[in-house]
């Protein structure tokens, strides 16, 4: 099984990016479930989504605590202590950052890679919502699932120009990603 935890704050995207993952996921024909947990209900509240993806039916519903990849959507986030906690020693981390992985990578044995989502976002979508420019760039380091198979859960969810933009800045997120930089992680 594989357990994504993402991180963020309230009006990121976070819960959509937790159910657009497990939508992809399913969609592909894997089994996935995707849940939020949150405290107070207000734009910029800490936020933390669970993703689950395996080829069999998932019967653990508790919160992910040992992830095998963290999604952070804001950089500030790694100030809070215990942020990472529980992410597996073969682990990876993709943070919202414009700047460099290796300020970070110490810190977790260089598994960390970054991307400047939120200027990518305001670039392509006129707004600073990082989720889908993130998932893109995830699922291109896991190579865990097809980035056509995200275009059509966007599909699924979006119409018109709003898809047009996200499918563009998804391209975009991508073409930043070294390909498949995890994928002995996710194979292991």
């Amino acid at each position: 099984m594989i357990e994504v935890r993402i991180h963020g704050r309230g009006g990121q995207g976070n819960v959509v990016a937790a159910y657009l993952l497990a939508t992809t996921a399913i969609n592909e024909g894997w089994h996935a479930q995707a849940f939020p947990a949150f405290g107070a209900e207000r734009r910029g509240a800490p936020v933390v989504a669970f993703v689950r993806i395996n080829d069999a039916p998932i019967r653990r519903r508790c919160q992910v605590v040992s992830p095998d990849f963290l999604i952070i959507q804001d950089e500030a986030l790694m100030n809070i202590p215990g942020i990472t906690d529980g992410l597996k020693a073969d682990g990876g981390i993709l943070l919202n950052s414009a700047k460099h992985s290796d300020r970070y990578a110490g810190a977790i044995n260089g598994r960390l890679v970054a991307l400047p989502a939120t200027q990518l976002a305001q670039q392509y979508l006129g707004r600073p919502v990082p989720n889908t420019a993130l998932l893109s760039a995830f699922l291109k380091l896991t190579d865990l699932l097809p980035q056509p198979a995200l275009i059509k859960s966007l599909e699924e969810r979006f119409k018109g120009p709003v898809l047009e933009k996200n499918i563009a800045l998804i391209e975009a997120a991508a073409a930043t990603i070294p390909d498949n930089s995890w994928k002995m992680t996710v194979n292991a």
